[in-house]
C-alpha cells in the first residue's frame, strides 16, 4: 500500500494511477485519509444474471423495468 499526500496525488496522478494497477494507493488530507484507489479485481465484480440465457439477444430493459 502506498500512501500520498492529496497535494502530491494532485501533481502526479498518473504515477499513482500506474501504482494503483498493482496495489492500493490510499490519499490523505491533513493526516486524515480520504479516499484510496485499488485495482479491480475478478472478486469485487460478481454476475447476478445472464440475461443473454433467458432469451437469445438478451431482455429488452422496458421490459426488464416493468417487472421490477
Amino acid at each position: 500500500m502506498t500512501k500520498v499526500g492529496l497535494k502530491e496525488f494532485r501533481q502526479d496522478v498518473g504515477k499513482y494511477v500506474e501504482k494503483a494497477c498493482n496495489s492500493e494507493v490510499v490519499v490523505f488530507r491533513r493526516s486524515e485519509p480520504l479516499f484510496r484507489v485499488a485495482p479491480i479485481g475478478k472478486e469485487l465484480w460478481e454476475e447476478v444474471v445472464d440475461f443473454t440465457t433467458i432469451r437469445r439477444g438478451g431482455v429488452d430493459i422496458n421490459t426488464l423495468l416493468t417487472r421490477l
